[in-house]
């Protein structure tokens, strides 16, 4: 049973490590083609919403207690907040450096794992998300020609989208967590999918009316490259569950930012980035911290 948890918990971290570099890359082309980030997202919910009706019979969501639904009403308006932000940034950044910036996550989620679920990282693991922090830390400075890292990058409206955007989804990932503590990663996949959807569609109507025949005209236009997004986004949301109900939620996180190597290669071959060699040392010096993560773990 624990040789079976293990192998579920590992095939779902690789799912979603390659899972959310693809949905980046779709979202990146989308909004290149004047979709808009709130419809993309709010379409991605909606269809998700769509292929769960299958599940909703088995919910038994009338036994869940009430400290389940604050839970899910918190991961989904973080959530539907953060993955709008994350699109906003990727429209104009480049995804192999926004990518590694998200390594971040992975420290807000540890000190929350600690205050919220009580998971308490060993000295190793530490030690390993401060090596992902590093190597975010090299990709960071590979866009300031001889500088290395400046404060200034800060400023960049893409990067600053991209940091409320991943401390939004490192939120949400700890609410998450303690939903499926009460329930399970079917339950609360299904309610992220449905409620996001709610939310989102609510917020397109009071700022997207103008514009809806426009998007629906990309969408069709556009309707593969739409169609693979949702597949990359519900892979990589159900894998995350899962591989929250394995690890602590720190861990996990920690663990997801080997898909920067991804994002570097993504970023070069679908859009032309620049200075590949140093994106590429961070990204390793952050695999390199995965690695002692699941070692000592």
């Amino acid at each position: 049973m624990l040789l079976f948890a293990l192998t579920l918990t590992t095939v779902a971290i690789l799912v979603r490590i390659v899972s959310s570099p693809l949905s980046n890359v779709f979202q990146k082309q989308l909004t290149q083609r004047a979709a808009e980030p709130l419809f993309v997202s709010s379409a991605t919910y909606g269809f998700l919403s769509i292929l769960t009706i299958p599940f909703w019979s088995e919910l038994e969501l009338a036994e869940l207690p009430p400290a389940f639904w604050w839970d899910v009403l918190v991961f989904n308006l973080i959530g539907v907040l953060g993955n709008v932000l994350l699109i906003k940034a990727i429209r104009t950044g480049e995804l192999s450096v926004l990518g590694p910036v998200n390594a971040y996550k992975s420290v807000v989620s540890l000190v929350l794992g600690i205050l919220l679920l009580n998971e308490i990282p060993s000295w190793m693991g530490v030690v390993g998300v401060l090596l992902i922090v590093a190597g975010s830390y090299v990709v960071l400075g590979s866009g300031q020609r001889r500088r290395g890292f400046s404060l200034d990058i800060l400023k960049k409206p893409e990067i600053q989208f991209r940091l409320i955007a991943l401390v939004c989804s490192a939120i949400e990932a700890v609410f998450i967590k303690r939903a499926m503590l009460l329930s399970t990663p079917m339950t609360t996949f299904v309610l992220w999918c449905v409620l996001g959807f709610l939310f989102s569609f609510g917020w397109v109507l009071l700022t997207l009316r103008s514009r809806w025949n426009e998007q629906i005209r990309v969408f069709s236009t556009y309707k593969g490259t739409y169609a693979a997004l949702f597949v990359a986004t519900g892979l990589m949301q159900f894998s995350t569950n899962t591989a929250f109900g394995g690890m602590q939620v720190g861990y996990v996180l920690a663990l997801f930012q080997t898909s920067a190597l991804l994002n570097v290669l993504f970023g070069y071959q679908f859009f032309k980035e620049q200075n590949i060699v140093q994106k590429l040392i961070g990204a390793v010096i952050m695999v390199t911290g995965a690695v002692l993560i699941v070692v000592f773990n």
